[in-house]
């Protein structure tokens, strides 16, 4: 096993005794005479030092005037460039000289004060391998999540179009008089459950896309008569199971505008009264309200169902989450609730659950009412 390289400390001067003066003195470290500026340009590029000493009175081509184009190197972002000498010391600070030293300082103190910039050396190397290893953990994520995103999205694609089919099919067959009560029964339990699997899909397609920016909304003005025609065809969505519960909405009159998108509040409600449908039995009662505060509009899914144990609350609109306890063994991903937090946080607003064992669930959640400029374009659409 290879033992680590010793870190490298340039002197830069063509006088060799001040190099062999600071060996002795720097144990562990290797100590390299550059004779000048023309040589530290190709010396840097070939081996990068951790500390370069640059003695002012050094002939030639000045080392201020090289020291930029030094700085400017990739490879040398980590070096410590240390001035020492009497005279011109100040072209060195000012281009770029990390610390000054006059040259005529004892060596062990001169050692003392390149292994202080040693120290500040290692810890850049240690802090630019933490981001390199940072970075690569980036990389590899994104990478990832494009492959899960491209997974998702062919998944997807490739489902809906087979699902919307054997739908259609069952629907066909339950409306056909030649099949008996009991198979007409198994056959629309078979077309809820599709209609399941085609959410299920779904959710998980527009989570991704909400997530990665590439949802965007096509927001109305809201009404009362809208938000009731939107919840009507959330339960449209919903399917025959809601024929089992008992079913309220209130919606109050003569609301304020909201600015919403219907289609993405009609996909909302349609997941929350869903969920209260998993989480209630038969003849249970499922209540939609919609009413205004100042400043926003409040819609409401409420069931008397078993309730939400208090330990799965705060991870319930997390993707791949749910309620371990349910009255159905029906598989669920948990992304309908995670669409309906992004959904709702899209357009301003905010989602929150209350519930007790065996008290059942509410659902709450607020949009924004519209802004003024948004009324008086629905004015000049009036008009």
């Amino acid at each position: 096993m290879s033992s680590a390289p010793l870190p490298v400390v340039f002197v830069v001067s063509p006088d060799a005794s001040r190099a062999a003066r600071l060996r002795p003195v720097l144990g562990g470290v290797d100590v390299v005479q550059v004779p000048g500026a023309e040589p530290l340009l190709r010396e840097a590029h070939v081996r990068p030092p951790a500390v370069a000493l640059l003695y002012a009175d050094t002939p030639g081509v000045p080392l201020a005037e090289v020291l930029p184009l030094l700085r400017q190197r990739a490879e040398l972002a980590g070096t410590f460039w240390l001035a020492v000498g009497q005279a011109g010391l100040g072209g060195l600070l000012s281009a770029g000289a990390d610390a000054l030293i006059s040259d005529a300082t004892p060596p062990d103190m001169l050692a003392l004060q390149v292994r202080t910039l040693l120290a500040r050396a290692a810890q850049h190397a240690e802090l630019q391998e933490r981001l390199a290893q940072f970075q690569r953990r980036l990389d590899t994520w994104e990478h990832e999540e494009r492959v899960r995103d491209q997974l998702v999205h062919m998944l997807v694609h490739d489902l809906k179009n087979p699902i919307a089919a054997v739908m259609g099919l069952l629907e066909v067959v339950e409306d056909d008089d030649r099949v008996p009560d009991d198979a007409r029964e198994l056959v629309k339990i078979a077309r809820d459950e599709t209609g399941h699997l085609l959410h299920l899909a779904v959710n998980m397609l527009d989570v991704r896309k909400i997530q990665a920016g590439k949802m965007h909304l096509r927001p109305e003005l809201v009404f009362s008569p809208m938000f009731e025609e939107v919840i009507e065809q959330a339960r449209g969505d919903v399917g025959s199971g809601l024929r089992d519960r008992h079913m309220r909405v209130a919606v109050a009159p003569g609301l304020s505008p909201t600015r919403a998108d219907p289609e993405i509040l009609r996909r909302v409600l349609a997941n929350l009264i869903s969920n209260a449908m998993k989480h209630t039995v038969t003849g249970g009662l499922i209540s939609v309200e919609v009413w205004q505060t100042e400043g926003a509009t409040h819609l409401r899914v409420r069931d008397d169902g078993e309730g939400i144990p208090t330990e799965d609350i705060p991870n319930l609109f997390a993707a791949f989450e749910q309620s371990r306890l349910t009255l159905h063994g029906r598989f669920d991903t948990g992304m309908g609730l995670a669409f309906c937090k992004l959904a709702v946080e899209e357009h301003g607003g905010r989602i929150w659950v209350e519930s007790e064992r065996g008290q059942g669930a509410a659902f709450t959640l607020t949009l924004p009412l519209a802004q003024d400029n948004d009324d008086d374009d629905f004015v000049e659409l009036l008009s």
